[in-house]
């Protein structure tokens, strides 16, 4: 990398930041866009801002477990990292201007509060992160499975889920021996 190579994580000098917190959160970059961090409890709050200032779509929930990469991550000073995280992107369409939020939700209590009250389109999105992750979307009018059949046991994408082996067989494929 040459020396006049930019860092994708800095933003670029007119988009830094003016102040260390957004929203009342702690505020990081992460290439070129603003990261909030809330705490669960800010969690409504927050949403319910970024709506208010013109952050008119939830793009994207999705949820990481950092059970076994628990200190392999930046988090604004202050933060306590938990062995969840719940990261949702937000969208300002007459902004042009994207936002991306990340909670930290702990392993001994694993729910946050749902956004389909404020973001109706994160309906989907909490079903999977709730069915493959397990964490828990408290106030969402329908968290089912959506993605595993209800009758099943645990979520995937722990990273402490037991993998097993299921055979697959192709139609027209020889016996296994």
């Amino acid at each position: 990398m040459s020396d006049d190579a930019t860092d994708p994580d800095a933003p670029a000098a007119e988009d830094a930041p003016a102040a260390e917190s957004a929203y009342g959160c702690p505020v990081s970059w992460s290439r070129r866009q603003r990261v909030i961090h809330p705490d669960r409890d800010q969690w409504l709050d927050v949403a319910s801002a970024l709506l208010a200032d013109g952050f008119n779509m939830c793009v994207d929930i999705t949820g990481v477990d950092f059970l076994t990469f628990a200190g392999q991550r930046r988090l604004s000073a202050g933060m306590t990292a938990q062995r969840f995280e719940i990261v949702a992107g937000f969208i300002s369409h007459v902004r042009r201007e994207r936002i991306r939020a990340r909670v930290q939700v702990p392993d001994t209590d694993p729910t946050i509060a749902s956004l389909y009250s404020i973001y109706p389109g994160t309906d989907t999105l909490e079903r999977e992160v709730y069915d493959l992750l397990g964490v828990e979307f408290v106030g969402h009018p329908d968290l089912s499975r959506i993605m595993m059949p209800e009758h099943w046991e645990g979520h995937p994408l722990r990273k402490d889920y037991a993998t097993g082996a299921i055979p697959v067989q192709f139609k027209g494929a020889p016996a296994s021996r």
